[in-house]
């Protein structure tokens, strides 16, 4: 791996390198939303070393903000990468200032042409009850339903039968859907849930609800306008 050098480690940043540290900061809000409050997911930049925070969600953690500058584990693996061009994601335990025990990882952020940017960190609060900490990871026990179906396919045909499946059954337990436009509800159900953006799906819903393809596509038109 070529090796870079830079003056006092402040990198001079392209437009590339600013949009894709950008890219960035939406990961860390969901990272820190999927987390739970427990934990901290900062962005560091090493366009200046002094104010390397960019990005930081629940900073109240270790009491940090935008602006904020690299800790000297920042500094260090930035060191290593400089040296070795080892980019491994290091995961380790600290104290802050308050006594509190903090897991975290961290990860170096790559440019253009391969050339470091930045840091990505996740810092997890252990010092607050466990219990705290597993309420945030779980589903409301007041509400026993869950909010959201998703299917974990394991190929395109198979997220398409499950979809296709789900939305026949959404369907067809509709008492306001008479059976005449039973085989458009369903596809425009298939069609909000965006699953004709897949090649095989018009084939294996006209197949299925055995209407023709050209059917599925003036059904698509009409929802389109």
């Amino acid at each position: 791996m070529k090796m870079h050098t830079y003056k006092s480690f402040n990198i001079v940043f392209t437009d590339k390198d600013k949009e894709f540290m950008e890219s960035n900061f939406r990961l860390a809000e969901t990272i820190a939303e999927f987390i739970g409050p427990h934990s901290e997911v900062v962005v560091h930049s090493f366009e200046s070393l002094e104010h390397s925070v960019v990005k930081i969600v629940n900073g109240h953690h270790t009491g940090r903000k935008v602006g904020s500058p690299i800790t000297d584990m920042g500094l260090k693996m930035l060191s290593t990468f400089e040296k070795t061009g080892d980019a491994t994601p290091k995961s380790y335990f600290t104290r802050i200032k308050d006594g509190s025990l903090l897991k975290s990882t961290t990860c170096v952020l790559a440019g253009e042409n391969g050339k470091p940017i930045g840091l990505f960190c996740i810092n997890a609060n252990l010092s607050y009850p466990f219990a705290e900490i597993i309420k945030t990871l779980m589903p409301d026990t007041i509400d026993t339903s869950i909010g959201a179906h998703e299917n974990f396919s394991s190929s395109p045909s198979e997220l398409i039968e499950k979809t296709l499946e789900n939305a026949i059954l959404k369907v067809e337990s509709d008492e306001a859907v008479n059976l005449k436009s039973k085989n458009k509800a369903i596809t425009k159900l298939l069609f909000e849930n965006g699953i004709f953006e897949l090649k095989e799906a018009t084939n294996v819903v006209s197949e299925r609800l055995g209407i023709t393809r050209h059917a599925i596509y003036k059904y698509i038109r009409e929802f389109r306008t």
